[in-house]
C-alpha cells in the first residue's frame, strides 16, 4: 500500500513546503483511520494481535517550529519495516504506525524494537527538549489479560479512546432509537404492572430468597453494568456448570442450543433452577425487568445480548465487536431468526448483520417478530 498522504493544494501544511520532493509522506487522518480498523479487523479474523505505535505531541501542544513533523515523518520512515503503515491519527498532533503480520510469538520484541527504532530515529533529529514534548506509545488490540486475570479488556479500551468511538456515529438513528427504548419501555413497564406483580409473588411463594436476579454483564463498548431478570435459580446456585457449558461451546463454535439446552447458554434440567423458574424461561418472562435497563439507557430493547464477563474470556478479538458496536438489547435479530440452528460464529454474525443494516423499521420488525419467537420457544435468553 502507497504512503501518499491525500493533499489539498488550496490548503497547504505545516511543513508541507520543507518536506521537499522525494521526502516520506504519511496518509491523511481520514484515510489512516479507516485503514486502522480494516487492519484491526482483519488481524482479528486472523487471530492476530493488532498492534498501533503512536508517536504524539505530549498534551496535544502544537511544535515549536514548523519543521517538527517533516523530521518526525522522516524519523518513522527510517524506523518502520518497509510492509508497515504509517499515517496521522491526528493531523500536526499524532502519528500512527500499524505493524503489520506480527505473530504472537514475535508481539514483544517486534512491539519493543520498533518503539526502540522510532525513539533513536527522534533523537538523532532532535534536542532534548523537543524529545521531552513527544511521547511514544504502542497499543495492542487482542485478548489482554484473558481467563484468570482479572479485567479482560484494558488494552482494546486503550485502542478505542485513542480512535475516537468504534461504530460509526449515526446521530439522527441513536437519537430517534433511544426515544423509542424510552417510550416503549415506559408503556410497557406501566401495561405490564400487573404481571410483574404475580410474577414476583409466585417466586416470592415458590423459593426463598429475592424476586430479582442482579448479574454483572458487560455493554457497549464493554462497559459493565447490573442487568436485571426475575430470579430462575435457587439462591447462592453454583455457576460452574454454566460456566464450563458456555467456555466449551464458545471456544468449539458448536451450535449453541445442543441437546441438554434451551436456547443461548440455557441448560435444560439444570438442577438449580426452581419450578416456576423453568416455566418463566419457557416463556422468556423472566427477562421483562430488563426493561428497566433499558428505561436507563444500559440497554436497548433490540441489539445483540450482552455477554457475563467469563463469556467475553472466551471471545476471540472479532467475536467483541458485537458489544462494541452496539447496545446490548433485549431482543434481537439472532433470537428471531436464528436461535437454536445455528452455531456461536453464526450467532455473533448476525449480531453484526444487524449493526451493519440497524435501522428503525429494523428494529421495530424485530420487536414485531418477538412474541412469536417466544411462543414457539426461540425467545430472548
Amino acid at each position: 500500500m502507497a504512503l501518499s498522504t491525500q493533499q489539498h493544494p488550496s490548503a497547504p501544511r505545516p511543513g508541507d513546503a520543507e518536506a521537499g520532493p522525494g521526502a516520506p509522506h504519511v496518509m491523511d487522518d481520514a484515510l489512516f483511520r479507516r485503514v486502522v480498523r480494516r487492519e484491526r479487523r482483519r488481524a482479528d479474523r486472523a487471530n492476530q494481535p493488532f498492534v498501533l505505535l503512536v508517536a504524539a505531541l505530549r498534551d496535544g501542544r502544537r511544535p515549536a517550529t514548523v519543521a517538527t513533523w517533516p523530521a518526525a515523518i522522516a524519523a518513522v520512515a527510517a524506523a518502520k519495516r518497509e510492509t508497515d503503515i504509517a499515517g496521522w491519527l491526528e493531523r500536526d498532533v499524532a502519528l500512527g504506525v500499524i505493524l503489520t503480520d506480527i505473530r504472537e510469538s514475535d508481539l514483544a520484541r517486534a512491539c519493543e524494537g520498533l518503539a526502540a527504532r522510532v525513539r533513536r530515529q527522534l533523537a538523532a533529529r532532535f534536542d532534548e527538549e523537543t524529545m521531552d514534548g513527544l511521547t511514544i506509545r504502542v497499543h495492542v488490540g487482542r485478548e489482554a489479560g484473558g481467563a484468570g486475570h482479572g479485567d479482560p479488556w484494558p488494552a482494546e479500551s486503550l485502542l478505542d479512546r485513542e480512535l475516537g468511538p468504534y461504530p460509526t456515529r449515526r446521530p439522527l438513528y441513536d437519537a430517534a432509537k433511544r426515544v423509542m427504548d424510552v417510550v416503549g419501555s415506559l408503556v410497557l413497564l406501566v401495561v405490564l404492572a400487573p404481571l410483574f406483580l404475580l410474577i414476583a409473588l409466585l417466586v416470592k411463594s415458590r423459593s426463598r430468597g429475592p424476586v430479582l436476579f442482579r448479574q454483572i454483564r458487560i455493554g457497549q463498548m464493554m462497559k459493565p453494568f447490573t442487568m436485571l431478570k426475575f430470579r430462575t435459580m435457587t439462591v447462592n446456585a453454583d455457576h460452574a456448570l454454566h460456566h464450563e457449558f458456555v467456555s466449551s461451546f464458545i471456544k468449539a463454535s458448536g451450535p449453541v442450543a445442543a441437546p441438554g439446552t434451551n436456547g443461548v447458554f440455557k441448560l435444560t434440567n439444570d438442577p438449580r433452577v426452581t419450578p416456576i423458574g423453568r416455566l418463566l424461561r419457557k416463556t422468556s418472562l423472566d427477562e421483562l425487568p430488563q426493561l428497566w435497563n433499558v428505561l436507563r439507557g444500559e440497554m436497548s430493547l433490540v441489539g445483540p445480548r450482552p455477554p457475563l464477563a467469563y463469556e467475553l474470556e472466551q471471545y476471540k478479538p472479532w467475536h467483541r465487536r458485537r458489544i462494541l458496536e452496539a447496545k446490548p438489547g433485549v431482543t434481537g435479530l439472532w433470537q428471531v431468526a436464528g436461535r437454536s440452528r445455528t452455531t456461536f460464529d453464526e450467532m455473533v454474525r448476525m449480531d453484526l448483520r444487524y449493526v451493519r443494516r440497524r435501522s428503525l423499521w429494523t428494529d421495530v420488525r424485530i420487536l414485531l417478530a418477538t412474541p412469536r419467537a417466544v411462543l414457539f420457544g426461540k425467545g430472548a435468553c
